[in-house]
């Protein structure tokens, strides 16, 4: 396994990137600015679950398909910016009740919102990529199974992420409580996640690979 300080140095690495504003920070925030912090917590979850994956997907050289199959890639991506589309038009055909506080996430299932959440950053091979880039430069090849030493970085990376977009949604929770426009326009939560949705889309399609 990994030495104590090779973690330190990845954990630091993870508070870096974590903390640095991203699609899933993006798409966090607005859910819990939606949908309350249940809605957030659910689709940090399911984001988590993906980073997972992901870290098994390398150890198991699955994302290294990406490298040196392109098309495998661009399937990927564009199966990516189709799901977020699809997302973005279903949030704007959602009736306006649904996205009340007394009744949000009873209509919005929590398996709907952390299957979304998984689903987006599967779909995202830019995160497959980030994760073979950088969890080799931390795994010991003589420190005993890959799998497990990619499944505690996964761990950390996740740990570290769970502090910093917990306060983003506790924070987007409290500017929901706060944002009286809510009532006045009932569906402005909805054009504020399609919005989120189609602009992921567009920055996963127009996104190259370096």
């Amino acid at each position: 396994m990994p030495d104590f300080s090779t973690l330190i140095l990845f954990a630091a690495a993870a508070l870096v990137l974590t903390a640095t504003p991203g699609p899933d920070m993006l798409l966090i925030a607005s859910r819990s600015v939606s949908q309350g912090r249940s809605a957030g917590f659910l689709t940090y979850a399911g984001i988590a679950l993906g980073t997972y994956c992901h870290a098994m997907a390398a150890a198991l050289g699955l994302s290294r398909l990406f490298l040196t199959v392109p098309v495998a890639y661009e399937i990927v991506r564009w199966a990516g910016c189709a799901y977020l589309l699809y997302l973005a038009v279903k949030t704007l055909r959602s009736q306006g009740s649904a996205f009340a506080p007394s009744a949000g996430l009873k209509r919005l299932s929590g398996r709907r919102i952390f299957t979304e959440g998984l689903a987006t950053n599967l779909l995202n091979p830019k995160m497959a990529l980030f994760v073979l880039a950088l969890f080799p430069q931390f795994v010991n090849p003589n420190g005993g199974s890959m799998i497990l030493q990619m499944a505690l970085l996964a761990t950390i990376l996740n740990g570290i992420g769970f502090l910093v977009n917990g306060s983003v949604i506790l924070l987007g929770s409290h500017i929901r409580g706060r944002l009286s426009a809510i009532k006045r326009i009932p569906k402005l939560p909805q054009y504020l996640l399609a919005t989120v949705f189609a602009g992921l889309a567009c920055r996963l399609a127009l996104g190259s690979r370096g």
